[in-house]
């Protein structure tokens, strides 16, 4: 079962109130949302009330027919938690200096879009440094130092352009499928 089905189901037990469930969600979650509020100017009780907030509104999306989830189901505890303690901190004026407005700040759905591509960055980061030598580098120096197939065939000693633009078009496929099996796995 794909994580996206995983996390499918664990909604749909939640809707339905399935104790396990509930008790999986909080072990896996709780720990990254206290954390976030504890180095935010918070404290534990703070940390508990806004996750169980986070919970009520999960619960609340889970029992709506239809709703499913566009993004990992940490990266939605997260953002809400994010969204209700930022909200708290202005409320408390521990934080007016930096959010004039909660209002102004970013809806959750772009929050979450957000930390998707966030997650989508750190897979490619990691599929790079997975692929290995001359592939990173070669891919580095085209798409990030922005140099031209002849010097590329210079400085990595291919004969000529076209054999550098081969070995950049197989490099390219290895990644890809680097990334794409990361991807997949939800890793």
């Amino acid at each position: 079962m794909s994580n996206y089905q995983q996390e499918n189901e664990s909604l749909r037990g939640l809707a339905a109130n399935d104790r396990d469930v509930i008790e999986a969600i909080y072990r896996d979650n709780y720990p990254m949302i206290q954390a976030f509020i504890l180095n935010n100017s918070g404290n534990s009780d703070e940390a508990r009330d806004i996750f169980q907030e986070a919970m009520i509104v999960l619960y609340e999306k889970a029992t709506l027919e239809g709703f499913e989830l566009n993004c990992q189901l940490k990266t939605f505890i997260y953002s809400v938690c994010r969204r209700l303690w930022l909200k708290r901190l202005q409320q408390l004026q521990r934080y007016s200096s930096l959010v004039e407005n909660v209002e102004d700040m970013v809806p959750v759905e772009e929050d979450i879009e957000h930390e998707k591509h966030n997650s989508d960055f750190l897979l490619m980061e990691t599929a790079m440094n997975k692929i290995g030598e001359p592939c990173k580098s070669l891919l580095d120096a085209y798409y990030i130092q922005k140099k031209n197939m002849q010097e590329i065939a210079g400085e990595f000693g291919y004969t000529n352009a076209d054999n550098a633009k081969t070995q950049k078009y197989k490099c390219l496929l290895r990644l890809k499928k680097l990334f794409f099996a990361q991807y997949k796995n939800g890793q």
